[in-house]
């Protein structure tokens, strides 16, 4: 709320409204990120072992269909755009979903006497130092690869959010409301990607359909690709207004929920391989990883946006250019995803099979009978 005052405020007082900008984007970051990293704990203090990978899968299939939803009623409600409705609709969000949390969380939590926790999962009676769990997690090849193919994907993934609506305002004209419609169909997308693969998987588990790097791979190259599309569309002068925006942006979506949800099957298969267990390092260092990189993103996208615009006088192939940097980053993460070793991340089925079964197999590497599904 105080985000939405503040823009509404830099019209009639700039520094006045961007020092409030600062505070409350500052907040919002602050806020996401302990709750982010509470939930996860929480997660893994209240879920079985032969749970956890489904559930993980499970919030992330809710916060992209809240993305979703959220995005496509906001961007109704703001046009005809005006500074006092924006404030309007985003109080109006913030507050539901402040309202939905506390639905959510009240009792969730046992008291700190009748906690409960998976045997074994966390409450270990000998604990080696952090430094020296740590060390032992980053020698190991296999989790430090993964651990820079998280960041370097997880960049690309998050350099374009900030960006594609002010890009589709500037070239296609959108209204603020369409451009924030566009973002659901966006996201739309990511949740029918990952739908796809984890439907693929479900119906094909007896049999091999590609393989988790496979999957990862195939992801990153269609992000990439996809936004090669949004670089050509930048390019296109006045012949851009025919581009199927949406279709590119839906496209896109897709391709990065098919990356995304082979991501989730291979950290699951990863965090509990080594011949120490050390699951709540890994999946620690790769959650620093990702937030890192989102954090960062963010930064490099609008950063690399206000360059390419000083440098270029025409918005459409200044935008073309950061759309084309972070393509080159989706082939990267794709390298990086190949070169990730063998069975962790290749001896599975589908992706969403693999995430199932990593947590409920006491080896990252099993063999013999199916348990029964997640």
């Amino acid at each position: 709320i105080g985000a939405a005052i503040a823009t509404a405020w830099m019209a009639s007082a700039p520094l006045a409204g961007i020092a409030l900008a600062v505070l409350a984007f500052a907040l919002i970051g602050i806020g996401v990120g302990a709750s982010g990293t509470a939930l996860l704990a929480l997660l893994a203090l209240r879920v079985p072992d032969e749970r956890r990978a489904a559930s993980a899968t499970i919030v992330w299939l809710m916060m992209i269909a809240g993305f979703v939803v959220t995005a496509g009623v906001a961007g109704q409600l703001l046009d005809p755009y005006t500074p006092q409705r924006l404030v309007g609709v985003v109080a109006g969000v913030s507050l539901a979903a402040f309202a939905i949390t506390v639905l959510a969380t009240f009792r969730l939590e046992p008291s700190a006497g009748s906690r409960v926790a998976p045997a074994g999962a966390l409450l270990a009676t000998s604990k080696p130092p952090f430094r020296v769990a740590l060390a032992s997690v980053w020698a190991d090849v296999d989790a430090r690869r993964f651990t820079w193919f998280v960041f370097v994907s997880m960049l690309a993934y998050s350099a374009q959010d900030l960006i594609l609506e002010p890009f589709a305002g500037s070239v296609f004209g959108y209204t603020p409301g369409a451009s924030t419609q566009l973002a659901s169909v966006q996201h739309g997308g990511v949740l029918i990607g990952m739908l796809v693969a984890a439907f693929a998987g479900a119906r094909l588990r007896g049999r091999r359909f590609g393989s988790l790097r496979g999957w990862t791979v195939a992801g990153c190259v269609a992000s990439a690709v996809a936004l090669g599309g949004l670089v050509v569309a930048g390019l296109g002068g006045e012949a851009a207004s025919a581009w199927p925006l949406k279709g590119n942006v839906f496209a896109m979506g897709a391709a990065n929920g098919v990356f995304s949800i082979a991501a989730i099957g291979s950290m699951m298969r990863l965090a509990g391989a080594g011949e120490a267990r050390r699951e709540g390092v890994r999946m620690g260092v790769w959650g620093a990883a990702q937030a890192v990189a989102f954090g960062l993103g963010g930064i490099v996208g609008t950063g690399a946006s206000d360059v390419a615009h000083a440098l270029v006088a025409r918005s459409g192939t200044a935008y073309a250019l950061v759309f084309a940097f972070e393509s080159a980053l989706f082939l990267v993460a794709a390298w990086m995803a190949h070169r990730l070793a063998g069975a962790a991340a290749t001896r599975s089925g589908s992706p969403p099979a693999a995430t199932a079964r990593a947590a409920q197999r006491p080896s990252p590497w099993p063999t013999g009978a199916q348990h029964e599904p997640a």
